[in-house]
Order: structure tokens, then sequence, then C-alpha cells
């Protein structure tokens, strides 16, 4: 029994944060669908998520397709393919490279920022005076940060798919000395409906992961200024782990054979 015990608690401990995750989501989720809504809440959450996250998004954008296209005219030039570079950057970069690295960014930004926030309203005892105010701390603090986060990522994932691909025709007109024309062309034959809604899709998910994430560890932060530290490291990766996990089910769920 000696043996055995620690892996019991540690067993014990595991199901019982699974559930507590679990009843929260679900929680969440609830509130979400349910009226009333705080519109200035969620156009204020939304204009955070969104609109302070595009610079940020959009460099890291901009140079993974410039980056992508001199890697690919490396390889391909071996084989005299280099008329492929154009199909690997746009599929590359509406597919995976687009939603991920949105979704990592923003998990670092703004997944940070939320667990910082809702976790010192924690410590401070904020949120037990909303209670006490009669307002739901799930109405009035996590809905309109999910709401915000499934609606505003796909819009930036939708500019970095255009800034990425812009970045992949810069390098390869201006610097490899592709046709213009001829790169376009390439470009928008290679370009399917489905290679920008799975992309877009996935961008969805992965808002409400950073979103939920960010809100679950800071809504159970404890242990003061250390506490909210923990707490906001624990949403980030969390968050970046989840979005990987998710993204290969996604990928397999989209193109998978």
């Amino acid at each position: 029994m000696p043996v055995l015990a620690p892996i019991g608690r540690v067993f014990l401990a595991f199901l019982e944060a699974t559930g507590r995750f679990g009843l929260f989501t679900g929680t969440a989720l609830s509130h979400c669908l349910r009226p009333p809504f705080f519109p200035r809440a969620i156009l204020h959450q939304m204009v955070e998520i969104g609109y302070y996250s595009l610079p940020v998004v959009g460099l890291t954008a901009i140079f993974t397709g410039m980056v992508l296209a001199l890697q690919s005219y490396t390889g391909f030039a071996r084989f005299n393919a280099e008329s492929q570079i154009a199909a690997v950057v746009v599929l590359s970069v509406t597919r995976e490279l687009a939603p991920v690295l949105a979704g990592l960014m923003v998990a670092g930004r703004i997944g940070a920022a939320m667990s910082a926030e809702i976790g010192t309203m924690r410590v401070t005892e904020q949120i037990d005076a909303l209670s006490t105010l009669s307002t739901n701390p799930f109405k009035y603090l996590i809905a309109p940060r999910l709401i915000a986060g499934i609606t505003m990522l796909p819009l930036l994932v939708f500019v970095a798919d255009i800034i990425g691909i812009f970045g992949g025709y810069l390098i390869s007109v201006y610097k490899l000395d592709f046709n213009p024309a001829s790169y376009l062309k390439l470009t928008f034959e290679h370009l399917e409906n489905i290679d920008v809604v799975s992309g877009l899709v996935k961008a969805a998910v992965f808002g409400f992961i950073v979103a939920l994430m960010g809100c679950y560890h800071g809504y159970h932060s404890k242990g003061g200024a250390q506490g909210v530290g923990q707490a906001t490291t624990n949403a980030v990766v969390s968050a970046s782990i989840l979005i990987f996990a998710s993204n290969y089910v996604l990928t397999a769920l989209f193109f998978g054979t």
C-alpha cells in the first residue's frame, strides 16, 4: 500500500482536475449561449483580442511567408521544381502556419493577460464582490472573452493568410526573379476553398482554447501574486499544447485519408 498510495493520489488529483475543468467549460459555454449578454464587455474584448493583436500577427505572417519562400526555393532548386514554390507557400500558410502561429501569438499575448487579470480579481476578492452584487462572474468575465476569442481569431487568421502569401510573393518576385503574373496565376490555381475554410475553423477552435485556458487558470488561481504568476504561466503553456494537439485532430478530420 505505501507504494500504491502516491499513484492513487496522483490519479485522484487528475480526475478532480479533469472534472473541475469539464464543469468550468460546460458552464462557460452555457453562459455564452444564454442571455443576458454584455455587449460593451464583448466589444471591449474583441478590440483587445483582434485589433491590438493585429500588428504582432501581421509581422509573424509576413516573415513566415518570406522565409517559407526562401527555404522552398533552396530545396526545390535541387530538383528543378521552382515552380512549386507558390503552391507550397499558399497551402502551408492557409492550412497550417497562419492559424497555428496566430494562435500561439495570441496565446502569449492575450491568454497571459486574461489569466493575470482574472487571477488578480480572484486573489483580491473582486470576483466574490461581483457575486455579492448579483452579477454572475461567468456572464461578465468569462463569456465575453470566449465569444471574442471565437469570433476574432478567424478574422486575424484571414488577414494573416493575405499577409503571409504577400510575403512569399515579395521574396519570389523581387529576390528570386519570378514573373509576377505567373506567380499569382500559380497561387490561385493551387488555392481551394477548403484550404482557407479549414484554417478559419482551426482559428475559431484555437481562439476558444486560448480564451478558455486564460479564464480557467485565472479563475482558479490562489496564493497571492505568486499564484497569479503561476496561473499565467499555466495558461500560456496549456493553451500552446492544446493548440498543437487540436491542430493534429482537425487536420486529420479535414485532410485525413
